[in-house]
């Protein structure tokens, strides 16, 4: 089989997005396939924001330790390969078409038996068997919606990570941020450590109750472990951070905004709670590791002169940290927005936290078949930013050169052009920009 058809067979499979509260069907599938998630040590990341980030930063630290990783995120970027990563590198296509190919008997097998299994389980269980086969040490793994129900609570983490907990999906997860906190509380399994980071107080009285009936040991941040001091350097931040077992100075993330540092925090607690003993990791592990930390489409500067930032925040949550990272950062006396938004998301609140800090705004679609027309997000930002500051490009590529152009009305050096709305806008823009090269 060639990649592009493996790619095609798993994308027929169904939309991600597609809600399912069950696990029987990946537990079955599993089960036929040997239970490969249960060869490893699992970091298990849940939250509405910064998943991705802290899963990329808990890696880098475990690969310091000279430990062989396995990485599992969503959504990709570019390539649905960049979910499944060993040694830091995704799978390349020969190994993942192999790793399909390994399942797609079980597949068809549980699709008799229990019901078609979908886009994101196959993924997962390709995942799963992958760092089995490899075999990894760890595996640091990012659930793709929710928790309890999502296809990767098969996996029990050793440890169990809560990044922040906000409005996103409440369509499938609850309308409000108690019941969306009861749904990734699924993760947080007997005996495991939790890490939690700074969550809204409804939040962190969920997370903390189930920890304490499934007999969890908590670790909070501002408690146990957190942020001590950090201040900005060029190309990043400079952070001393609390762990469990030490404090480390002078760290630098090559990352901007308080967020990622509190997911720098919440990564390191991380691995130091999977790590026997109680001596502290050691400064040079930490500083080398968090010093070659990437995460792409996460304000990632792409080019300059007007400077051009890459970020994928698609819910209000995610667009109010980034913001604060921008104006913290960057110093722009004119921004310039571009964004493409999913239909489904919080599309008016993302635009009245990006109205005072931007001054033009380019609307435009992604690849995506859920993104929002431009007309009807043009009619929705006119509502916001009033129609004198939108402007409506039908294509991403125009939306960017568009911007470009209106940035470099002002100081070249002052100006700005965030594109953002969505994780396929920040993977489309990439790619229309070379990001990768």
């Amino acid at each position: 089989m060639e990649y592009r058809a493996a790619e095609q067979a798993i994308m027929a499979r169904g939309v991600e997005w597609d809600f399912d509260p069950t696990l029987d069907r990946i537990r079955a599938l599993m089960e036929l396939l040997g239970d490969p998630q249960k060869a490893y040590p699992i970091i298990h990341i849940a939250g509405t924001n910064g998943k991705t980030s802290t899963a990329r930063m808990t890696e880098s630290l475990l690969r310091a330790r000279n430990l062989r990783v396995g990485r599992y995120t969503s959504p990709h970027l570019a390539t649905i390969r960049e979910r499944i990563s060993v040694d830091g590198e995704p799978l390349s296509e020969e190994r993942f078409t192999e790793v399909y190919e390994d399942i797609a008997p079980y597949l068809e097998l549980i699709d008799a038996k229990a019901g078609r299994i979908s886009f994101f389980e196959t993924l997962t269980a390709m995942a799963f068997a992958a760092f089995a086969d490899a075999p990894v040490d760890v595996a640091v793994i990012e659930t793709g919606m929710g928790g309890t129900w999502d296809a990767t609570n098969v996996g029990d983490g050793t440890v169990a990570v809560i990044t922040p907990i906000s409005l996103d999906h409440t369509d499938r997860l609850g309308p409000d941020v108690e019941t969306i906190s009861k749904e990734k509380a699924g993760i947080i399994k007997p005996g495991s450590t939790t890490i939690l980071t700074q969550q809204p107080l409804p939040a962190a009285e969920v997370l903390v109750r189930r920890a304490a009936d499934v007999g969890a040991t908590v670790a909070r941040e501002g408690l146990e472990f957190g942020v001590l001091h950090r201040e900005l350097g060029m190309g990043g931040q400079l952070l001393q951070l609390k762990g469990l077992k030490g404090v480390y100075e002078d760290v630098f993330l090559p990352l901007y905004g308080a967020h990622h540092a509190s997911n720098a925090v919440a990564a390191l607690a991380a691995v130091e709670a999977l790590s026997a003993g109680d001596e502290p990791l050691g400064d040079d592990l930490v500083k080398q590791a968090f010093a070659e930390v990437t995460s792409p489409g996460r304000l990632e500067v792409v080019r300059r002169g007007p400077t051009v930032l890459i970020d994928a925040a698609h819910n209000p949550g995610g667009m109010e940290a980034t913001l604060d990272a921008l104006s913290e950062s960057f110093q722009f006396t004119r921004l310039i927005a571009v964004v493409a938004s999913m239909g489904d998301k919080d599309v008016d609140a993302i635009l009245e936290l990006l109205e005072p800090v931007v001054e033009e705004l380019v609307v435009t679609r992604n690849s995506s078949p859920r993104s929002l027309e431009p007309e009807d997000l043009a009619d929705r930002a006119a509502g916001v930013f009033g129609a004198e500051r939108v402007h409506v490009a039908e294509r991403l590529d125009d939306a960017i050169d568009q911007a470009i152009a209106l940035a470099d009305q002002g100081d070249e050096f002052g100006s700005g052009v965030l594109i953002t709305g969505s994780v396929v806008t920040a993977g489309d823009a990439r790619v229309l920009l070379k990001a990768d090269k």
